[in-house]
C-alpha cells in the first residue's frame, strides 16, 4: 500500500504553532500563557488550547503553576549540560555507526538537508532550518541502526529544537552550523568514524558553551 498523507487536524496545527511560537522565542521563558488570549490569536476553541498545553507541559516547554496556570518553562544551566551531555553521547555513536552503513544514497540525501538547513538559515527562516535539522540527525541515527537512541531523542527534541535556536541568535552560528554539518558528512562519506565523532564532539561542544552564556 501506498502511504497517504492525511490532513493536518485543528489540535496538530495548533499544537505546531504553538510550539514553534515558544521555540523561536516569541513566548519567553517564565512568561505566562493565558488561555484566553491564546484562544483568540490561535482562533481555536479552549479545549483545543488546553490539549496543547498538555501536550507541550509533557514536552517539559510549559510548566503549571499552582493557582496561577501555566508558563513557558525555564531551562537551567544544569539542564543545558544535561541535555548536550546526552546529545554528545547519542550523536557521537550515531555518527560512528553512521559512518560505518552509510551508502551513496544516504550521503546524498544528508547533502539536500544540509543545504536546505544552509538556504532556510540564510533566508531567516530559522523555525523550518531546526525541522530540516530533526530530519538531518534522523537519518544519521536510522542509517547508523541506532533506533532506540532516536526514540530517546525524541522525547528530548522540544527541548533540543529550543536550544538550537537559542544558540542561532549568536553570531556567525547559520554560516558556522551547517559548516559543522558538511565536516560530519564528509567524514560519514570517508567511513572515518573517529574523525565524525571527534567533528560531532566539537559542534556540540560550541554550541553548549553559546547555550550556557545566552541562559
Amino acid at each position: 500500500m501506498l502511504k497517504v498523507d492525511r490532513p493536518k487536524t485543528l489540535k496538530e496545527n495548533a499544537l505546531e504553532s504553538l510550539r514553534d511560537a515558544i521555540t523561536n522565542d516569541l513566548f519567553k521563558p517564565g512568561e505566562r500563557l493565558v488561555e484566553r488570549n491564546l484562544c483568540e490569536s490561535m482562533g481555536v476553541s479552549r479545549t483545543v488550547v488546553r490539549e496543547c498545553i498538555r501536550h507541550l507541559e509533557s514536552e517539559r516547554l510549559i510548566v503549571g503553576i499552582p493557582n496561577a496556570g501555566f508558563m513557558v518553562a525555564k531551562i537551567s544551566s544544569d539542564e543545558i549540560k544535561e541535555i548536550y551531555d546526552i546529545r554528545t553521547m547519542l550523536e557521537c555513536s550515531a555518527v560512528r555507526s553512521c559512518a560505518l552503513n552509510a551508502d551513496e544514497t544516504v550521503i546524498k540525501e544528508l547533502h539536500q538537508l544540509r543545504e536546505k538547513i544552509a538556504d532556510c538559515l540564510q533566508n531567516e527562516e530559522v523555525m523550518q532550518a531546526l525541522k530540516l535539522t530533526t530530519a538531518f540527525y534522523k537519518l544519521i541515527f536510522t542509517t547508523g541502526g541506532k533506533h532506540v537512541a532516536w526514540d530517546l531523542v525524541e522525547r528530548l527534541n522540544a527541548r533540543i529544537s529550543r536550544l538550537r535556536a537559542l544558540t542561532l541568535s549568536s553570531t556567525g552560528r547559520k554560516t558556522k552550523g551547517p559548516d559543522n554539518l558538511l565536516n560530519i558528512i564528509n567524514a560519514i562519506e570517508q567511513k572515518d568514524t573517529d574523525l565524525a565523532e571527534a567533528i560531532c564532539k566539537k559542534h556540540l561542544t560550541e554550541a553548549a558553551e553559546i547555550a550556557s552564556k545566552l541562559t
